[in-house]
């Protein structure tokens, strides 16, 4: 999360030309950024896999005396009013996409705290996530908003801050049920995934936290316990995104936890102590916070579901452990080769993201390097803070959107089938647009249902010392929404002036879904220290939508994570996959949702449920939110 920009982040493993792009013009409407040069990619996973320690940083030296890096300074991109781009560039009389209705909807109550609003740790700097649920089973999401927390909270000193849980009432606004609920989680919290442990039908939500973990379980009737230690699932230590999946299809989901820095409170690193160095605690040569690089990492948990409300840690034994102690802070299971078994993606701060290939026994094989994911085309590890996940273009395989540090770029990686990526985010025209801003969550969704999913991330900085510097950044910034133009090529939708997408925000965790089952998606974000964004998606142009609520079968999860949806309309083919977590410490829609464009009718809809059942199910008609319980042939209307 924290880095400088010094063009490198000092690993002993130097594989690729380490300097950013140069921006050759100011001017956002005119700036255009050089490709960096690259090491080609296979070359690059040689030599990573000749020398696997290589790629781990723990305390790089200074370069030119301008802290810790995973990208290169890049020149100010300002706009046309000479505003960092990351807070302008907004456009008069743009087409509106998402309209803010925070505080229409009730969502103001809410207000995030994370330590002090200097940011003297790393511990105050992250942020919360926030996860959709339908938590009462009435069919409309509700939204739970994890809070943070602050030294003397932790101390006992003052009265925590509470996480938050909003029930839908169907109109539009929202009302605040955590007590009755029992969700308050008075911890430092970062990450949430949601899923129904225990196949009753109804959404459980785990939490995690500096500290120990919360897992509450749903009692079905509006409130919750927190089982988590009887659960055996509390880890401890500073966790952060989590999700649910069943890794061992044995019906039952299992949870996996990564493990962020390992921070002692009342012994924070500082400068020339407890880990400070010079070199990573300092940004563009200001003083910041110390870390990550330079500070001891957290190990990571998988947790096998027993079957009887408790789990067993098996990390080490299924070889998910992160024994090198990077920096986790995003993670999902999902079937990246498609042989029927949940895989799992993590993405790591300032180290290699990890992909662990499932190897149907019960463990699973580092394939981080190999398959392309570990680092970006230049064979550089990169600031990694959230995934999105989605077949962007149409062929069939599951594709992956990494957020990142500022100035860097947002990476895309391209599945090119058994489990191998391309990352490809010069070509697609995602890379320039990202690279001043910092980005945490993200999630594919199409947002004007013409069939291509489009991209969304909340951005924010880390540093609140960036403002009043002309380095072309801002600690609130706006969010972003690339439109996918053709399977091939993104294009950044112009913030509307007053819209949405004007919204200058701490942004941290976001979750994407149909908050008003409208047949549009919405997002939530979670902005540190301050309240949340409820983003109204607006579009109306007439293109048709379905969307499955999915419940499993007797020998798989009840709530169907781990399933594949396609759905072929008007020509194409498109997936959409059940999963839990990802983005940053969030927590999206559980209904497949599908643009159509202008197909008035379905062709086919293919199933395939994680316990292995492939299911064809009669076209339903378009425009509506869809049950389908698996077995059951003809679905029936929500």
């Amino acid at each position: 999360m924290h880095r400088g920009s010094d063009g490198g982040p000092g690993s002993s493993l130097k594989i690729a030309e380490r300097r950013g792009p140069v921006v050759e013009s100011g001017r956002a409407s005119q700036g255009r950024v050089r490709r960096p040069a690259a090491l080609p990619v296979a070359c690059a996973l040689f030599l990573a896999a000749l020398l696997p320690g290589a790629a781990q940083q723990t305390s790089p030296p200074p370069q030119g005396g301008m802290g810790v890096a995973t990208g290169g300074a890049h020149a100010a991109v300002l706009d046309s009013q000479h505003r960092p781009i990351t807070a302008g560039g907004f456009v008069d009389n743009a087409p509106v996409v998402f309209t803010d209705i925070s505080r229409q909807a009730g969502l103001q109550i809410f207000h995030h705290r994370s330590g002090t609003a200097q940011k003297r740790t790393i511990l105050e700097a992250p942020g919360s996530g926030v996860a959709l649920l339908d938590y009462d089973n009435d069919g409309w999401l509700d939204i739970y908003l994890v809070n943070g927390s602050t030294v003397a909270a932790m101390k006992g000193k003052e009265a925590p801050p509470r996480a938050m849980l909003l029930h839908n009432n169907h109109d539009g606004t929202f009302t605040d049920v955590t007590d009755r609920a029992g969700v308050g989680n008075d911890r430092w919290g970062f990450g949430v995934a949601v899923g129904d442990y225990d196949n009753d039908g109804w959404p459980d939500i785990y939490v995690a936290n500096y500290g120990p973990n919360r897992l509450y379980h749903n009692n079905r009737d509006g409130t919750f316990t927190d089982v988590a230690v009887k659960a055996g699932v509390t880890a401890g230590g500073w966790s952060s995104g989590p999700t649910w999946g069943d890794y061992d299809r044995d019906g039952r989901l299992d949870l996996f936890v990564p493990g962020y820095v390992h921070f002692d409170i009342d012994h924070p690193p500082g400068l020339g102590e407890n880990g400070g160095a010079a070199s990573t605690c300092s940004f563009r040569g200001v003083k910041v916070m110390c870390g990550p690089l330079g500070l001891p990492g957290e190990g990571d948990h998988l947790f096998h579901n027993n079957g009887d409300g408790t789990f067993t840690d098996v990390s080490v034994k299924a070889g998910v452990d992160d024994s090198k102690k990077y920096y986790g802070l995003a993670s999902v299971f999902l079937d990246v080769d498609d042989d029927g078994w949940l895989d799992l993606a993590v993405a790591d701060d300032s180290t290699p993201n990890y992909l662990y290939h499932n190897n149907h026994d019960g463990t699973f094989r580092d394939d981080s390097f190999i398959s392309g994911f570990a680092l970006n085309e230049a064979g550089r590890e990169q600031a990694s803070m959230g995934i999105a996940v989605g077949d962007y273009n149409r062929d069939g395989r599951v594709d992956l959107f990494i957020t990142t540090f500022s100035d860097d770029y947002d990476s895309l990686f391209r599945n090119e089938g058994q489990g191998s990526f391309s990352e490809i985010t010069y070509e697609s025209g995602l890379a320039n647009p990202t690279i001043p801003f910092l980005g945490w969550g993200d999630c594919f969704l199409d947002y004007d249902n013409d069939g291509l999913p489009d991209i969304f991330t909340a951005n924010g900085h880390v540093y609140p010392e960036v403002n009043g510097q002309p380095w072309g950044t801002t600690y609130a910034q706006r969010p972003q929404l690339f439109r996918n133009l053709n399977g091939v090529k993104f294009a950044e939708v112009p913030p509307a002036t007053g819209s949405g997408l004007a919204d200058v925000i701490t942004g941290r965790g976001a979750a994407c879904g149909d908050v008003f089952n409208d047949g549009h998606t919405d997002v939530v974000i979670n902005a540190i220290d301050s309240t949340p964004v409820l983003l109204r998606n607006v579009v109306r142009n007439g293109n048709h939508w379905i969307a499955f609520r999915l419940i499993g079968g007797p020998k798989g999860p009840r709530d169907a994570i781990g399933a594949k949806v396609f759905v072929t309309a008007g020509g194409f083919r498109q997936r959409v996959d059940v999963f839990s977590g990802a983005s940053y410490g969030s927590n999206s829609d559980p209904r497949p949702h599908f643009g159509l464009g202008s197909a008035s009718t379905i062709e086919r809809v293919e199933i395939d449920w994680p316990d292995g059942l492939k299911e064809t199910i009669p076209p339903p008609a378009v425009d509506r939110i869809v049950t389908v319980t698996e077995g059951k042939g003809a679905p029936r209307r929500q």
